[in-house]
């Protein structure tokens, strides 16, 4: 089990420090998630989830369509958060990077230091978290590292956005690592394996919905008259059952027709759960940091670094 996670954290790590260089001033999000993706399949492992590519004021959640026409501006604050899996053991890792190109054309030299000490701040609260964790901490102290090392910055962590616990093909398997001190007494163990994720921002340090469903999970079978629908559950009963799949992996599948309208279906009959991008309460820009880590009795084994 500990090879597994190790060797997809090895791999999700190279991954993610050789996509972060696609993220530049003109070039298409559908590109980037395309390329993590593959390599992630070409490397023998498992997606555990859709490359997450979300932009300024967009948490996470977003992930290309097909045929997404979306490029990145200079300046821009991408958040790249990708996941892959070892014999199901999972290793999921974000890192925001600022879009290379001409910055000082699109933003003012005050946004842009804005927008390096946002991306500072969320992984300033990622070191203090690993930092804090060891078997027999509170989650809640977890919590209490990152809001201090973010509030540092006079920032706010996302209060509604937090880490999670993971287990064999279960991406979020019921703990809650949260972005500040909410007073949860659960105790680590040794032994667990947890993604930490602060999120940094500007703003409130709320997200609301926005719209569009690009990410979707499977819930459970239910009977539809239109065959095409059916076979389309099917597919994902088969294919997508135990972590959430892209909407465009059965566009892609099933064409862009058949595969919109029985996405639609699916959800309307919760046989599967739409996420929806997740926006920051007054649309100010958003920073992500986030490792895997194993839980040791003194410290933890960080598995992306």
């Amino acid at each position: 089990m500990m090879e597994s996670y190790i060797e997809a954290g090895k791999l999700t790590s190279k991954i993610r420090d050789e996509a972060s260089k696609m993220i530049k001033d003109g070039a298409l999000v559908l590109d980037l998630v395309n390329y993590v993706e593959s390599e992630i399949l070409k490397n023998g492992a498992e997606i555990a989830f859709p490359c997450n590519v979300s932009i300024n004021e967009i948490a996470a959640h977003y992930t290309s369509p097909a045929g997404d026409k979306t490029t990145f501006k200079a300046g821009d604050m991408v958040k790249l958060d990708l996941g892959a899996m070892v014999d199901g053991h999972i290793a999921d890792t974000a890192i925001t990077v600022i879009a290379d190109g001409n910055i000082d054309e699109n933003y003012t030299q005050d946004e842009i230091n804005l927008h390096e000490e946002i991306v500072e701040a969320s992984a300033a609260g990622l070191e203090a978290a690993i930092a804090t964790a060891r078997a027999g901490v509170e989650i809640s102290k977890i919590g209490a590292a990152v809001h201090e090392a973010i509030s540092e910055y006079n920032l706010n962590p996302i209060f509604n956005l937090c880490g999670h616990s993971l287990e064999q093909y279960n991406l979020h398997a019921g703990i809650s690592i949260p972005n500040y001190d909410n007073n949860d007494n659960y105790i680590l163990e040794e032994g667990q394996a947890v993604a930490i994720e602060p999120f940094a921002t500007n703003g409130e340090g709320i997200v609301n919905d926005a719209p569009g469903h690009y990410i979707f999970s499977y819930m459970a079978n239910r009977p539809f008259r239109m065959k095409s629908t059916t076979r389309v559950l099917k597919y994902i009963q088969h294919n997508h059952k135990y972590v959430p799949f892209s909407g465009r992996w059965i566009t892609d599948e099933f064409g862009e027709r058949k595969g919109a309208i029985a996405l639609k279906q699916l959800s309307d009959a919760m046989a599967i759960y739409p996420y929806a991008p997740l926006r920051e309460k007054k649309d100010c820009f958003v920073s992500q940091k986030e490792h895997t880590i194993i839980v040791e009795k003194e410290g933890c084994i960080v598995t992306t670094i």
